[in-house]
């Protein structure tokens, strides 16, 4: 009698577990497919907006991180309309289309890597549903600049010869891998990696983390779940601000590394890099060379990335709710 009373019990229980095993768990799996495409699809696209945004700003900046001449606002003028008169318009915008195959990619897979991160950390940390504390946050965010740039370094590399060569020298972004790696080995397009990474840690980290921090601060005091489109451009704009404030030295070394064999310098490391920047032109003018038209041009385009991915991702899923609904 006790045995028949356990084999009912197990059998309940297992006619009770297989239907659900069967029906919920692809419809999870399908909605986390779901969310990782949202995420990718709207990072891409906040990545190409933005950068295409500030494109020509961006270009003006590089023009004087990889050379010695002295930056002012006049003189970042100067160069926008010297480069238009000889060039035309559209130069300012060079090397745009090799910043486009890198930054979406890039984007994409910071996005998605920031929301897989913080979900796992909420998971380790037991904020599951919640908004993380700090710690966690700024670590999320690092993690995903992270991966994302060590999966798209040689891209950025091509950028940055780009920007500082003229057209003549390279035809396209395939002429620049093909010439890289001929004249100077494929070890070159990893050049200036790793003051890359050591700078995208506290900058990915410190954006995400300030964009993060502000939303919740504004979700605890005006009692609205989300902010208005102004007030993410400026949240993304504080965010710009404050993380490439944190990185620019490296960033203006990594670009030294980068345009080396075009520019006639030999840079062997970082430090030797930094050390000559500031033999030859100073601690604040050389390592924070550009860093004024920087504070203009990084909030614009944080503040336009961290926008349109948020305003993209709720887009997708109301168009996927109303999907689901008309089904």
């Amino acid at each position: 009698m006790g045995n028949g009373v356990r084999e009912g019990q197990v059998d309940f229980k297992r006619q009770d577990v297989e239907p659900v095993a069967s029906t919920h768990l692809p419809a999870e799996g399908n909605q986390e497919k779901k969310k990782v495409l949202n995420s990718l699809m709207s990072g891409a696209l906040a990545g190409a907006v933005a950068k295409t945004a500030v494109a020509p700003l961006d270009r003006t900046k590089i023009m004087f991180q990889v050379s010695s001449k002295r930056f002012s606002a006049k003189e970042a003028y100067r160069l926008i309309y010297r480069t238009y008169l000889n060039e035309g318009f559209w130069s300012l915008w060079r090397g745009n289309s090799a910043t486009m195959v890198r930054v979406i990619p890039y984007a994409a897979i910071q996005f998605c890597a920031h929301e897989e991160y913080k979900q796992l950390l909420g998971s380790y940390y037991g904020f599951q549903g919640k908004a993380l504390t700090p710690f966690p946050r700024f670590i999320a965010g690092s993690l995903a600049g992270t991966t994302a740039a060590m999966l798209t370094y040689p891209l950025d590399m091509v950028r940055a010869r780009m920007a500082v060569t003229p057209k003549e020298m390279y035809s396209n972004i395939v002429h620049v891998f093909i010439r890289i790696s001929r004249e100077e080995g494929l070890k070159t397009l990893y050049r200036g990696f790793t003051p890359t990474i050591l700078g995208v840690i506290p900058y990915a980290g410190l954006s995400f983390f300030t964009y993060e921090t502000l939303k919740k601060l504004h979700a605890d005091h005006s009692g609205k779940l989300q902010p208005s489109p102004p007030e993410r451009l400026l949240f993304g704009a504080c965010a710009g601000l404050i993380g490439q404030s944190a990185s620019y030295p490296l960033d203006v070394v990594r670009r030294r590394m980068q345009t080396a064999g075009v520019m006639g310098h030999t840079y062997s490391s970082i430090l030797l890099t930094m050390q000559e920047i500031i033999r030859e032109e100073g601690l604040i003018r050389g390592l924070y060379k550009g860093l004024s038209m920087n504070w203009v041009k990084g909030p614009i385009a944080v503040g336009i990335s961290f926008t349109t991915f948020d305003l993209t991702q709720i887009l997708l899923r109301k168009l996927q709710h109303s999907t689901n609904v008309e089904r």
